[in-house]
């Protein structure tokens, strides 16, 4: 498919509506990313033409859910390299680490080793496991924010039964070197997760070809609908796990004493699912791979190298991580001095309709360890233009000339 970003804006009503006369510029995607027709029209199909349950009931409607439940699930699986039994539904990426950290045999003694920026989502599950033991050991970053290899290579001791950290930083862009940190982990004996929230929308993610343990990451971060994630996982280590959550559809049979669980992945997927959310996050893998992965991180990464370039020269104005914007793929992430960061986010959104995000961006733990109160955010996604970047740098500067 050739790349026409001014075609693929046709596919997002919200991109034509004006907000006091003006289009809004997205800049908000590394929070959540808007959605196109085709996954709407998805969704919708589910409760115009079968709106039932899957699993449950013999009808027409429901055999018809089945179906459509089946190939959301092969779809995803296809997206990132996987098959269909080693696909879990969520409701987002938080709700699959969490079940890898309840689900997971870790015991006292044990150590679970991540970067110092990971989202709380990739921190607090390891903390609330310290009541039963478990060591948490946090690798730092340069200074720059680029992944320190011989710092995680000191920290991968042998207690290190898990390596969980975040694939790409929701809060500077930096993306650590998977592959390579996934083989010396299992040169070590230790598995992988992987919090792809910020990867898999943005970039071709092959769960085999990286080797990884496990892989999380959310629907509405990629186009898809809100409440629906994906945990991956090699099968036979999901077969391991205990189950989670349990209720309907995790068991085969229960008797008043016992239960007999399904395989994975049903017997993670306790009660009823969010179908039409599921065959929505279909839609909207499919949609990313018309327009292609590669060109998605390469349109990013040149309209980041635009903006940089530009608002590297405002007085007062600071990037956070690497300089270079080719390490940041779509985020950009800055403080202009002697501004408060949500009056600067407030006065984009207020004079020019552009919408960024402003705060810790749930890394709390790294700007606190840094002593920074937070910063604004503007990150990127395929649908954004040229022009748009030229009315935030030109935005951006007429609020800083106001320090």
């Amino acid at each position: 498919m050739v790349f026409d970003v001014e075609k693929i804006r046709k596919d997002f009503p919200i991109l034509e509506r004006k907000i006091n006369n003006k289009r809004l510029v997205y800049l908000d995607n590394a929070c959540m990313t808007l959605r196109p027709s085709q996954v709407i029209s998805a969704m919708n199909r589910y409760y115009e033409e079968f709106p039932a349950c899957a699993g449950r009931s013999a009808h027409k409607l429901a055999s018809r859910t089945n179906d459509e439940y089946a190939k959301a699930r092969e779809r995803i699986a296809r997206f990132i390299g996987a098959k269909p039994n080693e696909v879990i539904f969520t409701r987002n990426t938080t709700e699959g680490i969490n079940l890898i950290a309840h689900s997971l045999d870790l015991k006292s003694g044990d150590a679970v080793l991540t970067t110092d920026k990971e989202h709380n989502s990739n921190l607090l599950p390891w903390q609330m496991l310290r009541e039963k033991g478990v060591k948490h050991v946090v690798v730092r970053s340069n200074e720059d924010g680029t992944f320190n290899f011989d710092r995680f290579l000191r920290g991968l001791t042998p207690d290190v039964k898990l390596v969980s950290m975040v694939h790409t930083s929701n809060l500077d862009g930096v993306t650590i070197p998977a592959k390579k940190v996934i083989e010396a982990a299992h040169g070590n004996g230790s598995l992988v997760l992987l919090d792809a929230a910020q990867s898999v929308p943005h970039k071709k993610i092959d769960v085999k070809q990286l080797g990884v343990d496990f892989l999380a990451f959310s629907g509405h971060k990629m186009c898809g609908s809100s409440g629906t994630g994906v945990l991956y996982g090699k099968y036979d280590l999901l077969r391991k796990l205990k189950p989670f959550m349990v209720g309907g559809d995790t068991v085969k049979s229960t008797t008043y004493e016992t239960a007999e669980f399904l395989e994975p992945p049903e017997k993670f997927e306790a009660g009823l699912q969010n179908y039409a959310g599921a065959i929505g996050l279909a839609a909207a893998a499919e949609y990313l791979e018309k327009i292609g992965m590669e060109n998605i991180e390469r349109h990013e990464i040149e309209l980041n190298m635009f903006i940089t370039d530009e608002i590297s020269k405002i007085p007062g104005l600071k990037i956070i991580g690497p300089q270079n914007p080719e390490l940041r793929s779509g985020i950009i992430s800055f403080i202009i001095e002697g501004m408060d960061m949500h009056y600067v986010a407030k006065m984009l959104d207020n004079v020019a309709n552009i919408a960024v995000r402003s705060g810790q961006h749930c890394v709390h733990s790294w700007f606190n360890s840094c002593g920074m109160a937070g910063t604004v955010r503007a990150s990127l996604y395929f649908y954004n233009t040229i022009e748009e970047a030229v009315i935030f740098i030109g935005a951006l500067k007429k609020i800083a000339a106001l320090r």
